[in-house]
């Protein structure tokens, strides 16, 4: 059964740095697109960081671009987010996802609040 197990979240003060990792079982993520996604309270699921399998190429969120950055190991089969800077407004539950054509996986999901 393909599991995407995301840890890392917590409470941060505004300025504080988390990381975020996503461990899988049963996939090889060097095979599919990987990304993380967050969901604010009262808010539509939003793409925050993607990388492509291809090339390694990735891609982020306007609001996140040069305070985040999305990366994988693929020997340990585990994608990561780096968080620095952190803002109120990066509150939400931090989803990682997996994703080739006819397939996609998700994690459950991990709390990321951000506060003083």
């Amino acid at each position: 059964q393909v599991q995407l197990v995301e840890s890392g979240g917590g409470l941060v003060q505004p300025g504080g740095s988390l990381r975020l990792s996503c461990a899988a079982s049963e996939i090889k993520i060097s095979t599919y697109d990987m990304s993380w996604y967050r969901q604010a309270p009262g808010k539509e699921r939003e793409l925050v960081a993607s990388i492509i399998r291809v090339d390694g190429s990735t891609n982020y969120a306007d609001s996140v671009k040069g305070r985040f950055t999305i990366s994988r190991d693929n020997a340990k089969n585990t994608m990561f987010l780096q968080m620095n800077s952190l803002k109120p407004e990066d509150t939400a539950v931090y989803y990682c996802n997996a994703d080739r054509t006819w397939l996609s996986y998700w994690g459950q999901g991990t709390q990321v609040t951000v506060s003083s």
